[in-house]
């Protein structure tokens, strides 16, 4: 490809020089017949025609070579040699495109944009690129462009992302130079990847819907609008995000024209004028101003932070330059829209979501503009907007961002601070007269009515948001609070909107009495007036467990996990050893309480895909798999920090293939997590939750339980389990081991039926166990074997190899070691007989065998020494050891092999033996069959062994020619 791509470049020079040569010869003509020069006429004809020869002869040879090699390998079974063949075909063509910059060559292209492979994809897509960019080449793809349109707008949901980005910039150029190739059908295909979670391929595309739709100048001739460029940019852009009903966040599109369009996104006078428009013909309606409050949020915080949003690639460290441009925009941003802020939120207070947006914004700015910049009166009509906000909604969202935007206005190290105190200190004082009210009235009364009922609900939500993010203990809620609790578990007159929110109050004054505390030499009297609220607000939470609401049920549990793990083990650690009276550990009685709360709430039905998608309330199930995933993370949580015994993990990990889908990475990241804090009782842990699973089988199904699906399934799970013994085999083995053998005991635990013969009821449990045995080390299996064998004489069965219980069979063919070819091994259940003394033809043993002697030493290698303790090469560990004792055989010989005759050796040739197999062994080589012979020809060492290292023998003296 590289000599054809040097052929096509003299291919261009030689067309340059016959250029040239033609202009020389049409000047020469055009003078007067007088002043033509004869011979250079004559001259530039003979060069034209060499010229044209060598042409001539260069095409010649480059189709000779496209023709055969191009047409043949461009359909290469080697992915690198057809992208190669791709780029230097774009290459060829853009170089040479006379002669290459058509149907004929475009063809091979066009087909290659199916291929497999990525490169060989991304290479085709990167030609094609360099013919689109200029509008003279585009303009001789017309026919191509008709005929692989289809294929290339697919190739924007290319399965690799960077053939996707590339395939965009290609449209790109392709809308750019030939206006006409695209459809809007077409263009509909490439809209939608704006919110792709890939940045890189939703920027190509909104550079593509730049391009297509928001460009306000886009339009040849368009007259200048009268709002602007930018208001103009800004309605386009409200229209197609709402009639295209793509995607419900404006981030995303916004993140996606940031590149783009980032110099209209933030103008953010143009956006507060839009929005604080009240003209009925130039106005934007409800639903527009709600979007495009959406996208000037969007856009400060994309300003301000200079990430992107969440789950669009990781945030990214950025660099002083990016550091000083970011402070540069949260000071132009504060200068634009602190007169505008409050306005806005006087014009949208009454609308919940448009007012969380705004005070989102609030959170960037510069605050400390407002008293450099003499700005106090726009900070004053702020808070008081703030303080409105809050007394009138009850929202979740829009009371968080509330409270967090008084956070921030409250932060000491602000010069204007003291005026958010004040705004803070007047808005709780007004709340909690007003809750302190209302609880007098409701445990006085029998009965409250709605409207009482609503009150004392807002009233408390308002407090919970607030109790988050600062420190309402001064104002005593704890004492009104634990009393509705309390009327609430007595006699169940609370209802459950006012009953949730005191939970989370009493829970937020704990944990802000906690951070009070002093680490070294705390008040007694404080201690023991926070153990006391601790004790007493847990027995109230585990109550509220067994409640008949959803809504208290989750959240006592919630509180209830979140208590038990601030308050656990590790409180008083780091310096902290004076919080030492407050630890709070579990009883069994609520161990076993939360661990059933999991079991009704949380594992009791799983939603496949089809069912989240096909059913109506596909959200609210979403949401409840959220709410459910956050239970089992608060129990999971307890479990690893130490708080609940390791052992309570078998609730969660006998579910963990039933409802993988929903919780598997929960789960799975348990597993991890316990299985560093102690091997050994993880894999008992692991054990108890497949015997869980068995007992309750039995108890549901009877004996007849091994045909079963359910049983398939406590397979398929320790088959999962088995995978975590994967790694780190050594470190795993003890855990391992015991965990066989306590299953070998529960599988006998039971005693048998009232038949003669009849297996234990829980005998099909081996079967699971078998899962494992194949993360077991060969001499580990060999022990369990022998203690199955004892298992059964103990309560006078059959023999092992006679049982007729497929089970045991099926456990103890999983214990036979595995030969190399994979076959199972018989010669611990089937020994031979050992063969006389005098055989020549003795085959190796293993260790372990019945009837093999230890004589010698191992070497490194598996070899016995008779010699020595340590033989030439030394003694080390090693796996399964041959004896070679006259004349046996070497590892990897058949009995049909071995040599039928005794030939006895003399001392001078036992003597030049040994020389030669301790210089083997220093060298740490030793030769294999089919190789160089060791030995004369006619003695028992058998025929020659080929090099291999890491091996080594030893050699005897005596007449039999031990070695």
């Amino acid at each position: 490809m590289k000599l054809m791509t040097a052929l096509v470049n003299v291919a261009l020079g030689v067309s340059l020089h016959q250029e040239n040569n033609q202009r020389q010869y049409e000047a020469e003509r055009s003078k007067g017949l007088g002043r033509q020069a004869t011979d250079k006429l004559e001259a530039l004809l003979e060069k034209r025609r060499e010229l044209q020869e060598q042409q001539k002869e260069i095409e010649n040879m480059m189709n000779a070579i496209f023709k055969g090699v191009f047409v043949h390998r461009y359909r290469d079974v080697v992915p690198e040699i057809r992208a190669i063949c791709m780029e230097e075909l774009g290459t060829w063509m853009r170089s040479y495109a006379d002669s290459f910059l058509t149907d004929g060559y475009l063809k091979y292209i066009g087909w290659t944009l199916h291929d497999k492979q990525r490169e060989v994809r991304l290479q085709c897509v990167k030609a094609l690129q360099g013919l689109y960019c200029r509008r003279d080449m585009a303009a001789h793809m017309e026919l191509f462009t008709s005929r692989f349109k289809t294929r290339m707008v697919s190739m924007v949901l290319d399965k690799e992302p960077d053939v996707a980005v590339e395939v965009v910039k290609m449209l790109t150029l392709m809308l750019e130079n030939m206006e006409e190739a695209l459809t809007e059908e077409d263009c509909q295909s490439v809209y939608p990847v704006v919110y792709v979670s890939s940045r890189a391929l939703a920027s190509s595309a909104g550079l593509f819907l730049y391009r297509r739709l928001l460009n306000p100048q886009r339009e040849a001739g368009r007259e200048r609008s009268r709002d602007g460029d930018n208001r103009t940019f800004f309605r386009l852009l409200l229209a197609f995000f709402l009639e295209s009903e793509l995607h419900e966040h404006a981030a995303y599109l916004v993140d996606s024209l940031w590149d783009c369009a980032g110099t209209r996104l933030r103008d953010w006078e143009t956006i507060s004028a839009l929005l604080l428009e009240e003209s009925p013909t130039e106005g934007l309606v409800d639903q527009q101003e709600k979007a495009l409050v959406e996208i000037l949020a969007a856009s400060v915080i994309q300003a301000a932070e200079g990430q992107p949003p969440v789950g669009r690639g990781p945030a990214k460290r950025p660099s002083a330059r990016e550091r000083k441009a970011q402070v540069e925009e949260r000071t132009r941003l504060t200068h634009c829209l602190v007169p505008a802020l409050p306005q806005l939120l006087a014009k949208f207070s009454a609308d919940d979501e448009k007012a969380a947006l705004l005070l989102e914004v609030l959170r960037c700015f510069d605050l400390s503009i407002y008293c450099t910049g003499r700005l106090e009166k726009h900070l004053e009509l702020l808070l008081g907007q703030l303080q409105e906000v809050v007394q009138k909604h009850t929202g979740q969202a829009v009371l968080e961002a509330a409270s967090h935007a008084l956070h921030v206005l409250c932060n000491p190290e602000l010069a204007l601070h003291g005026r958010g105190d004040l705004v803070r200190s007047r808005l709780v004082d007004q709340l909690a007269d007003k809750f302190h009210q209302e609880v007098a009235e409701l445990l006085q009364a029998s009965s409250l009515d709605e409207e009482e009922v609503y009150s004392m609900a807002a009233t408390l939500k308002r407090i919970a948001v607030l109790f988050n993010a600062h420190d309402l203990t001064p104002w005593q809620l704890f004492e009104p609070c634990a009393q509705l609790l309390q009327r609430a578990v007595d006699m169940g007159e609370v209802p459950p909107q006012v009953l949730v929110p005191a939970i989370t109050c009493l829970h937020f004054h704990i944990l802000w009495e906690l951070s009070r505390l002093p680490s070294t030499d705390v008040p007694q009297g404080q201690l023991q007036s926070l153990k006391t609220r601790v004790t007493s607000f847990c027995s109230l939470c585990q109550s509220c467990l067994s409640d008949m609401d959803a809504g208290v049920r989750e959240q006592a549990f919630v509180v209830l996990s979140d208590l038990l793990l601030v308050f656990g083990p590790q409180l008083p650690q780091d310096g902290r050893e004076g919080l030492a009276p407050l630890v709070l550990l579990p009883d069994a009685g609520l161990q076993s309480q939360l661990a059933a709360f999991l079991m009704d709430h949380v594992f009791h039905h799983t939603y496949s895909q089809e069912e989240l998608s096909a059913t109506e309330d596909g959200e609210n199930r979403i949401e409840e798999l959220h709410q459910r995933r956050v239970l089992l993370a608060g129990f999971c949580k307890l479990i690893v920090y130490n708080v609940l015994e390791l052992s309570a993990a078998s609730d969660v990990f006998k579910h963990y293939a039933k409802f993988y889908s929903d919780y598997g990475d929960i789960i799975k990241e348990t597993l991890n997590c316990t299985r560093q804090m102690d091997r050994q009782e993880w894999a008992r842990t692991l054990l108890l939750s497949l015997q869980q699973l068995m007992t309750e089988l039995l108890l549901q199904q009877g004996p007849e339980i091994r045909a079963t699906e359910s049983f398939q399934e406590i397979r398929d799970l320790a088959r999962r389990f088995s995978l975590l013994f994967s790694l780190h085999q050594l470190r795993n083995r003890p855990a391992l081991f015991s965990m066989h053998k306590e299953g070998i005991q529960f599988a006998f635990q039971e005693p048998a039926g009232p038949g003669l013969g009849l297996p234990p009821l829980n005998l099909p449990f081996l079967e699971v166990l078998s899962e494992f045995s194949p993360r077991l080390l060969r001499p580990d299996k060999a022990l369990l074997l022998a203690y199955l064998e004892k298992m059964c004489q103990e309560r006078q069965w059959l023999a092992l190899r006679d049982a007729p219980w497929p089970s045991l069979v099926a456990y103890r063919n999983s214990l036979q070691p595995q030969e190399e070819g994979g076959s199972v091994s018989s010669r611990s259940t089937a020994p031979r007989p050992r063969p006389p003394p005098g055989s020549a033809a003795k085959r190796p043993r293993v260790d372990g065998e019945a009837g093999a002697e230890p004589w010698g030493t191992l070497c490194p290698w598996g070899l016995r020494h008779p010699q020595h303790r340590a033989g030439p090469c030394g003694a080390g560990e090693a796996g399964p050891a041959l004896s070679l004792a006259g004349g046996t055989l070497a590892r990897g010989w058949d009995q049909s092999e071995a040599p039928q005759s005794t030939a006895r050796v003399t001392t001078g040739q036992g003597a030049e033996r040994r020389q030669r197999c301790r210089h083997l062994c220093r060298s740490q080589t030793v030769l294999r069959r089919g190789g160089t012979r060791c030995g004369d020809r006619n003695g028992v060492w058998g025929q020659g062994w080929g090099s291999r290292r890491g091996m080594g023998c030893g050699a005897g003296d005596t007449a039999q020619g031990q070695g």
